[in-house]
């Protein structure tokens, strides 16, 4: 691999990722339209080469869980436009499932700046990635996850191949089989998704095979660590008008309440979705609820059951108070 001192030599001639594609050869001389339209077929071509992947997603996901319930950390690492996705999906998790910030950190070869301009130097420097990951003090609670498009990015297989050396499990997300980034990983996510209509603009299917995947791993996730009640995002904190709208709709979508009811049960619940449902559902009251919620790890259903199991085994009676989504 060339930069950062690594003696490895890459053939990024021969990366799938930079092919020129049979298809498209002629794309300077078709109509707009015709543009388009090969674009959004070969788009279509994403969510199969993503679907072959989901064994290995399932994977991550169980490390994710594991980390984050020993009190790790999940750290996604990446360059270009690799690590600009891997951001976004970082960002997302405190405000969508009220997720610890220090829990969940995005690196992003040549810093903060790297974000809104391009910064390609810095994704040859090997050196820096393995700093990177020394400076977050990563170790065996910790799940890194290294995303490069073509799996040869020097930063990320050197901070990743420095976050193996600590004990972190590994995860590598990239799109081609076999590369580096692949074969450093103790989780290997390689969603092939071939030459791009653009030669090597991986930004296009090999982006938005990266985007599917970390939504997939992220939901999934937080889904298995309680953050889920049905398909409602229940640890979502209601921080403006729209998200205490949202809030609001899921108290009363899941236990059978009318808007005002909804609003003022929550109200009463600290402006927790999560507590104000098991309040509803259970019949107690906010103390109880989150008591509760506690005792079931934080998982509403299991809240919810282990109160009827407790009516039913003192009255015979199996109902809550309210009408509740079981599925």
């Amino acid at each position: 691999m060339q930069g950062g001192g690594n003696s490895e030599v890459v053939d990024y001639d021969a990366l799938g990722t930079e092919q020129r594609h049979p298809r498209s050869m002629e794309l300077d001389r078709l109509s707009v339209e015709e543009v388009l339209r090969l674009i959004n077929e070969e788009d279509r071509r994403v969510p199969e080469a993503v679907a072959a992947e989901i064994p290995a997603i399932a994977r991550a996901v169980e490390a994710v869980v594991r980390a984050l319930g020993a009190g790790g950390r999940v750290i996604y690492v990446g360059a270009g436009t690799s690590g600009r996705i891997g951001l976004l999906d970082a960002l997302e998790w405190p405000p969508t499932f009220g997720v610890d910030p220090d829990r969940i950190r995005a690196v992003v070869a040549g810093g903060a700046a790297a974000t809104v301009h391009a910064s390609a130097p810095s994704e040859d420097d090997a050196a820096a990635g393995a700093e990177e990951i020394a400076r977050l003090g990563v170790g065996p609670r910790d799940v890194v996850v290294g995303i490069a498009a073509s799996g040869a990015t020097p930063f990320v297989v050197s901070a990743v191949a420095e976050a193996r050396r600590r004990g972190a499990v590994v995860v590598g997300l990239s799109n081609v089989p076999g590369s580096p980034l692949a074969q450093a990983a103790d989780i290997a996510i390689t969603p092939a998704t071939g030459p791009e209509v653009l030669t090597g603009s991986t930004r296009m299917k090999a982006g938005t095979a990266q985007k599917l995947v970390l939504n997939m791993l992220s939901t999934a996730a937080m889904v298995r660590m309680g953050k889920v009640y049905s398909n409602l995002m229940v640890d979502m904190p209601p921080r403006n008008i729209k998200l205490a709208a949202r809030a609001r709709r899921m108290v009363a979508a899941a236990a059978g309440l009318d808007p005002q009811t909804a609003a003022r049960l929550l109200e009463a619940a600290g402006g927790s979705a999560k507590v104000a449902i098991v309040m509803a559902l259970a019949g107690v009251d906010r103390a109880e609820a989150e008591r509760r919620l506690d005792a079931a790890a934080g998982f509403v259903r299991a809240a919810v059951q282990e109160a009827r199991a407790g009516e039913r085994g003192s009255d015979g009676e199996g109902e809550g108070t309210a009408g509740a989504i079981t599925g």
